[in-house]
């Protein structure tokens, strides 16, 4: 089926037609009440009805007329500029919008330029990537720890396995859960971590957990000042001991936000390739098959 978005704008209290946008824009363009009339078909006395209403309305003018022509006022400038920017947001993306956790996000845009997929690739936590998702600005969504596609009952695709590493100044030297006894220990919100942090209760691993970051690459900087701290992160991203590898085994999965796309759809199915899965295991992950 072939759709084409026509958006309507409430602007002080009143609701406007998407056929006063169109009628400002053609203004905008020809400079010319008539030419715009003629463009949509219309007579020069019904679009200028619809300006004038639309004026009385609000309380100011939205075209004037110059000695060269008609032109949009800032006012009618302004409210024509937030009407197009709410129909780009409704156009087909030239390029795939790739947005999730920071591991999953780096996984995706490492096979996307191996495959040719033109994307952009946000970076962030996956509850900010299921915001943008939500309103509707992402064509595939990637998320590092598999209980957020649980909790919001999504239909998620796995497509590789990661594992969490202890990571520390000295942390390959440790090889005994007990070892961690006492330690101080900061968090990665929104990471899967919970993973380490349920086994190190378990196991009643008196750690400290006194810190927080928000992405991986703070954890790194962090690390580097704050020797004495210990962190868990992607086996994929630093070296580290593996004490609780089977332990935070976890997905790594994504979601199809844009069915209409077949590009989207092929692109997920060749991740699941044995091509695709190549180049996952390249990257650092373990294969899902």
């Amino acid at each position: 089926m072939d759709y084409h978005p026509r958006v309507s704008l409430e602007i002080e209290g009143y609701t406007f037609s998407y056929k006063l946008f169109e009628a400002l824009k053609l203004v905008s363009k020809t400079f010319s009440q008539r030419k715009a009339a003629d463009a949509l078909g219309i007579s020069h006395a019904v679009l200028n009805r619809r300006i004038t209403e639309a004026e009385a309305k609000l309380g100011y003018k939205l075209v004037v007329a110059t000695g060269a022509g008609s032109v949009l006022t800032y006012e009618g400038l302004k409210i024509l500029s937030k009407h197009e920017k709410y129909m780009k947001r409704l156009k087909p993306r030239e390029k795939i919008i790739i947005c999730g956790g920071y591991i999953s996000s780096s996984l995706l845009e490492a096979v996307a330029i191996e495959y040719g997929l033109s994307s952009v690739v946000y970076k962030t936590g996956d509850k900010n990537a299921l915001y943008l998702a939500g309103l509707d600005m992402v064509d595939i969504l990637t998320l590092d720890d598999p209980v957020n596609a649980f909790i919001n009952d999504l239909d998620f695709i796995p497509i590789a396995y990661d594992h969490l590493v202890l990571y520390s100044k000295n942390s390959e030297k440790i090889t005994e859960l007990e070892e961690l006894n006492g330690k101080k220990f900061f968090e990665v919100i929104d990471s899967p971590q919970r993973l380490a942090w349920n086994t190190l209760d378990d196991n009643k691993i008196k750690y400290k957990l006194t810190e927080e970051v928000k992405s991986p690459y703070d954890a790194l900087k962090f690390i580097r000042t704050h020797q004495e701290f210990h962190t868990f992160l992607s086996s994929t991203l630093v070296e580290g001991s593996h004490i609780l590898k089977n332990e935070t085994r976890h997905i790594i999965s994504s979601v199809i936000c844009n069915k209409e796309d077949k590009r989207i759809s092929e692109f997920i199915d060749f991740i699941l390739t044995y091509k695709g899965q190549k180049i996952v295991e390249k990257n650092g992950f373990e294969c899902v098959r």
